[in-house]
């Protein structure tokens, strides 16, 4: 409870004191003989057995199972704050059916071998050690060292609690127990205990302790802390969790001694309220009013440091107390006013048993018809009946809360979590931070607030950290240090194309399909959409090429139309001149198809569009090539050619070629049309929208056969490279045949090991590079003569050429 245990004699005495449960005092009877023979409620903090049976005895006189009278029978026993002080009395009480309310912790399982007459005003210790997991696990702490007593808490928390916690990826840098505190414990041993522990403590790398251990612990923490700091052991601040049980406590010879070490600490605690009329009946103790009490004398001595009786000797006494000394006036670290959450616990104690009497004793009034034998025997059994009406006591307590017992005979409520602030001049303060509510749904049994919590000064305010190693950052992943604890392992770089969002992932994870990891791999950014567009440079210039080539191709057909009746344009065959010239215009115009995102009809029409126009134009220019060739032949006397020689074969040279390349395509479209088609993988950083040309094999066939006719045409015109040189157009078409085949046999790697709107870009430059290979090669000589050398453009200069 407070600075001594004894303390809480003094307290709860002076309660009781005031309290004289009879029948006549409560009005529950009117019978003046209970007057003299009511039930005194006793209480034990720190009494074993000898204790137990003395309650059992007359008073006064220790005689063992023997009662005389039934004049002060117990009815009920209040214990604590010690878990084992309750046990002990329970050895006794439980032969005798008196129950027992308790403010000590409670195992967290239900311990069968208990008396089933143990009533508990401390929560079941499962929730608080629920509490202090979900406690870890909001701030991240994983790496927690962990003191504890051998009491009978201490050695469940260790048994039953950390193989919780360590379910829940908690570990632990050290599990010590703590030197035990007894008067047989040689004072130089437990210190010399105390300051190897603290010492080893100091030096852990967790930021975090938990300290599961009963009230004394505190004043010898204070002690070993104070002399470890003497011994040059440095000592590091640590985030202390404490368990409910343990409450401040000090000796006097203390009040100098520092108490940094619990500032920003957290602990659990029995919900308790700030109670004006608690500390009005503290201020109003007195040990010269009170001649009864004599704890309390013994208790103002040591505070106040002053003596209540006459010295025997002169020398070296201590003055004489007053009276009226002030308890308010002595240091926080001495006394506290204010009603802690033991203090509360044992005042809600007092209440359950007067609530139960109350309720027993007007039962008792019902049954009176029963007669003084009746009577009789049920007095005999009122400490089994005192046992069930406490199992039915319900009332809100001083904080607020509801006070009811379970089956079990445990408390129903949580535990509020508090943060220890200290001051320079050795006060502190609890500032309730959250709670811990069992009852509430498990998203909200554990509530912080975490701006309220004021963290010890060497992590300067922010979150402090409790972890093994440093985190894994984001775009990293953990690996598994061997040798060493799960919550101890190494980061490792996330591979090329993954990455982690979070600190201290597992694994790392793909990113999705139309996203791709940035540069640190912590995030995913969308990937861009990547076509042959018209705003983008390499687009925009190809098509202004591709237009500007369609206006000359066009203009030079003007030309030739306009000077169609010349023999510069008579001579190899005009009209297939026209049709070449056509099909270049259309080459040129084809192109654009190529540019912009591929929409399911441009997808559709382009390669075919392509092949059937490319395939006219060759066509056209190998007719020409032959149609030269054969007109030489022809002019020789007795040639079989001349029947070949004319427009005839020159037409059906283009159809036969065009119309095998148009059934090629029709098949292609017929069968495996090409279709839009979105490739997510190819690049790491860009969604390719391009056309699937739906087969490779006949997109090859087709432009094979372009090939074919290409080849077929080189070759003849370069047979006939030799020819007399007039207005016909062999070395020409040599010329520019070479030219095409050159582009188109550089296309194909190029185009196999380029992707996306790159290679969407060369099978545009090479149908625009080939293409004005063609219309350079061949028209723009005539053009040139036509516009600038008119003279040379007669029939006399042809046949001057052939001469």
């Amino acid at each position: 409870m407070h600075k001594y245990h004894q303390l809480g004699d003094f307290i709860i005495g002076g309660i009781l004191s005031q309290i004289y449960i009879s029948s006549d005092a409560l009005a529950f009877h009117h019978d003046p003989s209970q007057v003299e023979t009511g039930e005194h409620i006793y209480f034990s903090a720190s009494r074993t057995y000898q204790a137990s049976m003395e309650l059992l005895s007359a008073r006064g006189r220790f005689i063992p199972n023997y009662k005389c009278s039934f004049v002060n029978n117990p009815v009920v026993a209040i214990g604590g704050p010690k878990a084992s002080f309750c046990y002990h009395m329970a050895t006794i009480l439980s032969t005798y059916k008196i129950p027992q309310v308790t403010y000590a912790s409670t195992p967290m399982k239900n311990d069968q071998s208990q008396p089933a007459s143990f009533h508990h005003m401390f929560p079941n210790g499962a929730h608080q050690y629920m509490g202090i997991l979900q406690l870890l696990l909001h701030f991240s702490w994983t790496w927690i060292g962990v003191m504890y007593t051998e009491e009978h808490y201490g050695e469940m928390f260790v048994n039953d609690a950390l193989p919780m916690f360590s379910k829940r990826h908690i570990c632990f840098d050290f599990i010590e127990k703590f030197p035990p505190v007894t008067f047989s414990t040689a004072l130089e041993d437990m210190l010399s205990e105390g300051k190897e522990l603290f010492s080893f403590t100091m030096r852990s790398s967790a930021n975090v302790l938990i300290v599961c251990t009963e009230s004394e612990t505190m004043a010898v923490m204070r002690t070993l802390l104070h002399f470890v700091a003497f011994d040059d052991v440095p000592v590091k601040t640590k985030v202390w969790i404490m368990t409910a049980e343990m409450e401040f406590t000090s000796f006097a010879f203390q009040r100098e001694l520092s108490i940094q070490y619990i500032h920003g600490a957290i602990s659990l605690s029995v919900p308790s309220k700030k109670s004006l009329g608690f500390e009005k009946f503290i201020q109003l103790r007195n040990p010269i009013v009170e001649n009864e009490d004599g704890f309390i004398k013994n208790f103002w001595e040591d505070m106040f440091a002053c003596s209540l009786s006459k010295p025997m000797e002169e020398e070296n006494v201590e003055p004489m107390c007053t009276g009226r000394e002030k308890l308010e006036n002595l240091p926080k670290t001495v006394f506290e006013m204010s009603m802690t959450g033991h203090s509360s616990s044992v005042y809600d104690a007092v209440y359950a048993v007067a609530y139960a009497l109350h309720a027993m004793h007007l039962q008792r009034s019902k049954q009176s018809v029963m007669g003084n034998k009746g009577r009789q025997k049920l007095l005999n059994q009122q400490p089994f009946l005192l046992h069930l009406f406490l199992r039915g006591v319900s009332f809100n307590s001083s904080a607020g809360t509801k006070v009811a017992f379970n089956q079990n005979g445990e408390l129903e409520t949580g535990f509020d979590i508090i943060n220890w602030v200290t001051f320079p001049n050795q006060s502190f303060h609890r500032v309730k931070v959250g709670k811990v509510d069992p009852g509430a749904p498990s998203h909200k049994v554990l509530t912080v607030h975490e701006e309220a919590i004021m963290w010890p000064s060497r992590f300067n305010q922010t979150l402090p950290l409790s972890l093994c190693n440093e985190p894994c950052l984001s775009g990293q992943s953990k690996i598994k240090k061997e040798g060493k604890p799960f919550c101890c392992y190494g980061c490792i770089p996330c591979p090329q194309g993954k990455i982690t969002t979070q600190i201290d992932m597992d694994d790392c994870f793909q990113c999705p399909e139309d996203h791709y990891p940035n540069r640190h791999q912590d995030s995913c950014l969308p990937k861009d959409v990547s076509y042959l567009s018209y705003e983008e440079p390499l687009g925009s210039s190809l098509a202004t090429l591709a237009l500007s080539l369609s206006f000359i191709t066009a203009w030079v057909l003007g030309i030739f139309v306009k000077h169609q009746n010349t023999p510069i344009v008579k001579a190899n065959n005009r009209s297939l001149s026209y049709i070449l010239l056509v099909s270049l215009f259309l080459c040129f115009l084809c192109a654009l198809l190529f540019i912009g995102r591929p929409e399911k009809g441009t997808c559709l029409i382009r390669q075919a569009a392509f092949g059937c126009i490319f395939s006219v134009a060759v066509s056209c220019v190998l007719a020409k090539t032959i149609t030269v060739i054969l007109a030489f032949m022809a002019t020789k006397p007795g040639s079989r050619m001349r029947k070949w020689v004319g427009g005839r074969l020159a037409w059906s040279i283009v159809v036969s070629c065009s119309l095998f390349q148009a059934t090629l395509c029709s098949v292609w479209l017929a069968t495996f049309p090409p279709f839009p088609h979105v490739d997510l993988h190819s690049d790491t950083r860009e969604v390719i929208v391009e056309c699937n040309e739906g087969s490779v094999a006949m997109f090859y066939f087709v432009l094979g056969f372009l090939g074919l006719l290409a080849a077929v045409s080189f070759t003849v015109a370069f047979l006939a490279r030799k020819l007399p040189d007039s207005f016909h157009e062999t070395k020409s078409i040599t010329f520019s045949m070479l030219v095409f085949c050159s582009v188109w046999m550089t296309f194909v790697p190029t185009y196999c090991s380029t992707k996306g709107k790159y290679m969407v870009a060369v099978e545009v430059f090479s149908i625009l590079a080939s293409s004005a290979g063609l219309l350079g090669c061949i028209f723009f000589p005539k053009c040139y003569i036509i516009i600038l050398r008119p003279y040379l453009n007669v029939k006399e200069q042809l046949i001057k050429r052939k001469g």
